[in-house]
């Protein structure tokens, strides 16, 4: 089986691929809701690889998940065999800060150019990773499967993608287009998977947007799910089996072998 068809068949996708605007959306979708976001290796002190032979075992034949660099390696991999016009970008994540925070670029999403339109594609930025692609276009509601989305122009070549939660305008991240590389990805990837006080090494998160609309998220021992009218159910999970049993069933991880020791640390 060769790598398009392997990714194709880990997300579950079965209908016609193309570079067109209905087979970016069906793989976004697919995508998101098929593969979790989740920081297991980096939580268990192991280094995060991004080669792509390492990110294609993690994440289509070990059945796990991954972060952002993976997430979109992946993606973008797939979607170049199909002949999509793809580029790669990074960001500033300011969700739970303020906006006019300085942090470090350390988020990967794509952009797709297709039929003169510039669209933004990143199924890896956890409880609001874009299950579909928006429009690269200034303060214009985008509709998705799972909420609404907008980009905000900072009028000197910079964008803030917000989500909106209820009736607040929330933003994710800050961003410009100016392209990047693999070898971009590896110093923020490094910093993120082994630095000591990093939130990806000090704690446990996963997360999986579902096909039905809701978004699942896990954030050390809390357990949240976020459904489309608005509810949330919350619960704190009080067992290592609970805590396996929401990573397995519910956000779709195929544990690793020796992960019981990390997830004790929260107990």
């Amino acid at each position: 089986m060769n790598d398009l068809a392997a990714y194709l068949s880990r997300i579950g996708h079965t209908g016609p691929v193309a570079p067109d605007l209905p087979t970016l959306r069906a793989l976004t979708l697919a995508h998101a809701t098929t593969i979790p976001f989740e920081n297991l290796d980096p939580f268990s002190g192991v280094p995060v690889r991004l080669d792509p032979d390492a990110v294609r075992a993690k994440l289509i034949t070990d059945g796990r998940g991954g972060y952002c660099f993976e997430h979109n390696r992946l993606l973008q991999s797939a979607l170049d065999e199909i002949g999509f016009v793809t580029g790669s970008l990074q960001a500033r994540v300011l969700w739970g800060q303020p906006d006019d925070a300085v942090t470090s670029r350390g988020h990967k999403l794509l952009r797709v150019d297709l039929d003169g339109v510039t669209y933004l594609v990143d199924v890896g930025f956890g409880g609001q990773t874009l299950t579909a692609p928006i429009r690269l276009a200034a303060d214009e509601e985008q509709e998705t499967p799972h909420g609404t989305f907008r980009l905000v122009a900072d009028g000197v070549g910079g964008w803030r993608q917000q989500s909106r939660i209820k009736d607040e305008w929330r933003t994710t991240y800050r961003f410009d287009l100016t392209p990047t590389y693999p070898v971009d990805d590896e110093a923020p990837n490094w910093y993120l998977s082994t630095f000591p006080a990093s939130h990806f090494v000090t704690g446990l998160t996963a997360a999986r947007p579902t096909p039905d609309g809701r978004r699942l998220a896990l954030g050390g021992r809390d357990f949240a799910v976020h459904h489309p009218d608005g509810r949330t159910e919350r619960r704190r999970l009080e067992t290592v089996d609970e805590l396996r049993a929401v990573l397995a069933d519910e956000l779709l991880i195929e544990l690793p072998a020796g992960i019981d020791s990390a997830l004790k640390s929260l107990f």
